[in-house]
């Protein structure tokens, strides 16, 4: 903005305006289709009814009071948190190693990493019905044990392993892109720094620890990030693979928000369960911001 000689009127330049018309098409989209979803869903939680001609109808935080006193939610909570922990954790540590390996000059290199990656481009549905195949009672995976005299296990109607067989779905299907991302992160740390270690005589362990993690710091947190807000959204496994069964559990936040609005058709609720989800999400988001910016 420029201002003025005759009025404290600010004017707006070429480049201010020529901003605004580049911007508004996005701002528009922005608005249209996150800001005002948001926005209504927080009104939404507030509320209660449905949308036939009966409307919705304010009640306050309600609906945050039956999620506070709601066993089957906090049994949810505590699936979610279970199976994000247990998710994350390894889809750190496996793609790291895979990465420091694939990054060095080894044989087949290329197709090593497309095989690797190949798991992140399949559907979620397609994925989450081949392990429900391999894992069925009289699937492969029982016939592999049956080999070594181990009777069939009902992996998938089981309360000890459902959770577990999702999980490894899960964390085969991030294993690729994380993978990728670590690949990207080790060619951006200059190799004059492994080369400086290797004449002090730093050995593989030691340049790995002082060199390549410190150097992937922002890495690490963009991948934490990501692959916590995968696994926090995960609906799709879990609808195809035990329906949040047996006895609710592997039900996860997200199918139980589906189960509320579109199976018992209580929007208000569900929406305070979604408008929860929002925060632990904007939260991670926020966290990772802040350490991008002190980098």
């Amino acid at each position: 903005m420029k201002k003025s000689r005759f009025s404290p009127v600010y004017l707006l330049d070429n480049d201010t305006v020529a901003a605004w018309v580049f911007l508004t098409p996005a701002l528009i989209l922005l608005s249209v289709f996150i800001i005002w979803p948001i926005a209504y869903l927080f009104y939404l939680s507030f509320t209660a009814g449905s949308f036939t001609s009966t409307g919705t109808y304010w009640i306050g935080f309600k609906n945050y009071w039956r999620l506070l006193l709601n066993a089957d939610f906090w049994q949810v909570i505590v699936n979610t948190v279970y199976f994000t922990l247990a998710t994350v954790f390894p889809s750190l540590v496996i793609p790291l190693g895979l990465a420091v390996l694939l990054n060095r000059s080894l044989a087949l290199r290329g197709i090593l990493r497309s095989a690797y990656f190949l798991p992140s481009i399949i559907s979620l549905v397609a994925a989450g019905l081949g392990f429900r195949w391999l894992f069925q009672t009289t699937g492969p995976v029982n016939a592999l044990l049956n080999l070594f005299g181990i009777p069939p296990i009902s992996w998938l109607g089981d309360t000890t392993w459902a959770m577990p067989v999702l999980i490894l779905m899960s964390i085969w299907k991030q294993l690729g892109f994380n993978m990728v991302v670590f690949l990207a992160g080790l060619q951006a740390i200059p190799p004059s720094r492994y080369e400086a270690a290797e004449l002090d005589g730093a050995n593989d362990w030691q340049q790995f620890c002082y060199i390549t993690l410190p150097g992937l710091t922002s890495t690490l947190i963009f991948v934490i990030v990501t692959t916590s807000i995968f696994t926090l959204r995960s609906f799709e496994q879990v609808y195809v693979m035990t329906s949040g069964g047996p006895l609710n559990s592997t039900n996860l936040l997200v199918y139980y928000i589906y189960q509320e609005a579109f199976a018992q058709f209580d929007f208000g609720y569900a929406a305070a369960a979604a408008t929860v989800l929002l925060s632990v999400t904007l939260v991670l988001v926020y966290l990772q911001l802040q350490t991008w910016r002190k980098d």
